[in-house]
């Protein structure tokens, strides 16, 4: 009697294990500044998240990242704005605020570690650029950070993709479209149609963002 008990303990913790397993949720990460969110972060979280067969796909707007000139970035509440306008409509894809909401410099461990206490029925898989792939051994503690989290890499002409941390890789269209050619574009006035999302542009015009210094 006492082996049976035993056999059906085990069948059952079995059994809720592989419930557990089963039930996790599979969303993707996609931070940056967004300054501003363009065509190409939509398609490249699309086509992760179709590739890879997630849930969802969560905009993470950083409020200072560690690795940039903060002084390049505008304000954030203005950053999340336009992400929330650049995503409208579409079910696959949502915001999340962890980061803006607790401000100061955004370490992407200290943010996972969070998220996972909130949410510890999700695996997250973060997406970085190939150009970002080179730099993931002086991101901090990315050794605990490798073991929370599934990086994925968007393949980008010319870099190497060879790196010491597991990375899935996802092919997606290639789009010469930067963040940074784009303040240029709006500051000289130039065009930028079809390279901000509708919705986001008007917002960026109608607040005089990156316009005489903004």
């Amino acid at each position: 009697m006492k082996r049976q008990s035993f056999s059906n303990s085990r069948t059952q913790l079995a059994t809720e294990i592989e419930f557990d397993i089963q039930q996790k949720k599979r969303v993707g990460i996609l931070g940056g500044t967004f300054n501003p969110p363009h065509i190409g972060h939509l398609i490249i979280a699309d086509q992760v998240c179709h590739q890879l067969g997630l849930e969802k796909i969560y905009f993470m707007p950083s409020a200072n990242p560690p690795h940039q000139d903060e002084k390049k970035a505008i304000e954030a509440n203005h950053r999340l704005h336009m992400v929330e306008l650049a995503i409208e409509g579409n079910q696959r894809f949502d915001v999340e605020k962890a980061e803006i909401e607790r401000g100061g410099k955004s370490y992407t461990y200290d943010t996972i570690v969070k998220l996972k206490e909130e949410h510890p029925d999700t695996d997250y898989y973060f997406i970085i650029g190939g150009d970002m792939v080179e730099y993931l051994p002086k991101w901090y503690k990315i050794e605990e950070l490798a073991q929370l989290v599934e990086f994925v890499g968007v393949n980008r002409p010319g870099y190497n993709l060879l790196s010491p941390y597991p990375i899935i890789w996802v092919d997606v269209p290639s789009m010469d479209i930067s963040s940074t050619s784009l303040r240029k574009n709006l500051e000289m006035n130039c065009p930028v149609n079809y390279l901000i999302p509708r919705k986001t542009l008007e917002y960026i015009w109608r607040e005089g963002l990156y316009q005489n210094g903004r």
